[in-house]
C-alpha cells in the first residue's frame, strides 16, 4: 500500500518475538512515496517495534519535532522541496538539537553522508544498500549516540559548572589583610547541606598602617546567588569604610543603608559582629548587631561573651541602636566569632546543638591551637547534625588573636 497523507502515521506490525523494544518516535523525512514505502517495508521486516511518522518537507519535519515529547530518530532525506543538500542538517540540528539523524543518501553520495554526520548526523545509509538489518542497527545505534554526545555534553556543563563555583567561592573568601605577623587569623567556611556555592555568610579582617587590627563577620538572612552576592557587597563596603577611618558605629550604619539599597526582597536582614583591637592589645572594641555572641580563649579556658547587642541590619531600617562594648583582654585571650549554622544543627529529632553545645565542644578541644581548634569545633557540629540531615545553615568561623602575648 502507497503512503500518502502529510504526515500521517505509518504502522509497521510488531515483530513476533522483538529484541528490541524501541522507546522513541520514529520521522521520516522524505519527498518521494517510493523511497518511503521502502522504508516501511524495511521497519516492517527489522528488530524495531515503532511506528513511523512520515513527513514530506523538512517544515512539516519541524512542526512534528516541536510538538514532539520523546527522543526521536530521524530518517533524513537531504533532496527535499524546500531545502536541499547540507542545509537541510545543519537546519534540523539547529531546530532540534536532541533529535538522533540517520541520513539516507544516494549512490553516488558517500562523501555526502559522511559530511552529513559533520554537520551534525549520527550516521548515514544509502538507499541502495539499505536492508532491514541495517537500518535497524543504524536507528539503534543513532539513538545511543545522540544520548551519549547529550549525557558528554551535561557532564561537561557540570564540570564547567563546577569549575566556576570553586573560582567564584576563592573570590568571595577574603584574604585577611594583615601588615604583619603579631596577629593570628584561622578561618573557616563550610556551605550548608542545600548549598555548594557560598552563601550570604560573610568576614574579613584589616590591620590598618597605624596597627588596629578590625574584624567582621556577618550573615545574611536566607540562601542562594543574591544573598552570596549581598554578602559579597557588605564585606568590602566594611572594608572600604575601614580603610578611610570611618568609625566603627558607622560603619554599621553604612552597611544597613547598602543592604536596604541593595537588597531584592525588603524582607532580607543581616546580622554582623564587628571587632577592633588596638595595638595595646589590652582590649578589644565589640559593635554587634543582631548576631550571636562570642567564645573567650584565655589557654584552657573558654567562656561564652555576650556583648551589648543591637537590632540586626534592616529589619526597621534606621531606628537601630548600636552601642560599643569595651572587652578586657588579658595577654594570651583569642576571640572565636561564628555565624548561627555552627550551634543551630540538629542533634535529635527535637533538639539542637544550641549555644551550650558549642561552648561544651569548645571547652573540650580548649588545649587545641588555632586552627586544630575551629576545625574541630566544625567536624564536631557537623558530625552531631549528620543523623538528622547534616547542617541546614552556612557556617563560618573566625577565630582572632595577638600573637606573643602570654
Amino acid at each position: 500500500m502507497e503512503p500518502s497523507g502529510i504526515p500521517e502515521q505509518l504502522a509497521g506490525p510488531a515483530a513476533e518475538a522483538s529484541v528490541w523494544d524501541l522507546d522513541a518516535a520514529l520521522l521520516l523525512v522524505e519527498d518521494d512515496s517510493g523511497d518511503a514505502l521502502l522504508v516501511e517495508e524495511m521497519l516492517a521486516d527489522s528488530e524495531l517495534d515503532s511506528s513511523l511518522t512520515w513527513c514530506k518537507t523538512l517544515a512539516e519535519a519541524r512542526r512534528f519535532l516541536a510538538e514532539c515529547r520523546t527522543p526521536v530518530c530521524v530518517l533524513l532525506d537531504l533532496h527535499l522541496p524546500d531545502v536541499h543538500g547540507l542545509d537541510v542538517v545543519r537546519q534540523l540540528v539547529e531546530s532540534a538539537p536532541d533529535a538522533a539523524i540517520v541520513v539516507l543518501t544516494g549512490m553516488a553520495e558517500a562523501e555526502t553522508g559522511l559530511s552529513a554526520v559533520a554537520h551534525g548526523a549520527q550516521d548515514y545509509l544509502v538507499k541502495g544498500r539499505i536492508d532491514p538489518e541495517a537500518l535497524g542497527r543504524a536507528v539503534r545505534y543513532a539513538l545511543q549516540r545522540k544520548h551519549a554526545e547529550r549525557s558528554a555534553a551535561a557532564m561537561r556543563t557540570s564540570r564547567l559548572i563546577a569549575q566556576e563555583n570553586a573560582r567564584l567561592e576563592r573570590a568571595l573568601l577574603p584574604i585577611p589583610l594583615l601588615l604583619d605577623d603579631n596577629f593570628g587569623v584561622a578561618a573557616r567556611y563550610e556551605a550548608g547541606r542545600a548549598h555548594g556555592l557560598l552563601s550570604g555568610d560573610f568576614y574579613d579582617v584589616v590591620q590598618t598602617a597605624d596597627g588596629v587590627v578590625h574584624a567582621v563577620i556577618g550573615d545574611v538572612s536566607g540562601h542562594g546567588a543574591a544573598e552570596a552576592a549581598l554578602g559579597v557587597c557588605l564585606r568590602v563596603a566594611w572594608r572600604t569604610a575601614v580603610l578611610t577611618g570611618v568609625t566603627q558605629l558607622e560603619k554599621v550604619a553604612l552597611l544597613e543603608e547598602i543592604l536596604v539599597a541593595e537588597r531584592s526582597d525588603p524582607h532580607v536582614f543581616a546580622t554582623v559582629t564587628m571587632l577592633v583591637f588596638p595595638p595595646g592589645r589590652d582590649r578589644v572594641h565589640i559593635a554587634r548587631a543582631g548576631h550571636p555572641g562570642l567564645l573567650l580563649r584565655r589557654g584552657t579556658d573558654v567562656t561564652w561573651v555576650e556583648p551589648d547587642v543591637g537590632m540586626a541590619l534592616g529589619l526597621l531600617p534606621g531606628s537601630g541602636r548600636w552601642t560599643v562594648t569595651d572587652l578586657d583582654l588579658a595577654p594570651g585571650s583569642e576571640l572565636v566569632l561564628f555565624t548561627d549554622g555552627l550551634f543551630e544543627g540538629r542533634t535529635g529529632p527535637q533538639s539542637r546543638l544550641g549555644e551550650e553545645g558549642l561552648l561544651a565542644l569548645a571547652r573540650k578541644h580548649a588545649a587545641q591551637e588555632p586552627r586544630a581548634f575551629v576545625d574541630a569545633l566544625v567536624a564536631e557540629a557537623t558530625d552531631s547534625a549528620s543523623p538528622y540531615g547534616g547542617l541546614a545553615d552556612d557556617v563560618a568561623v573566625l577565630h582572632l588573636g595577638w600573637r606573643g602575648d602570654s
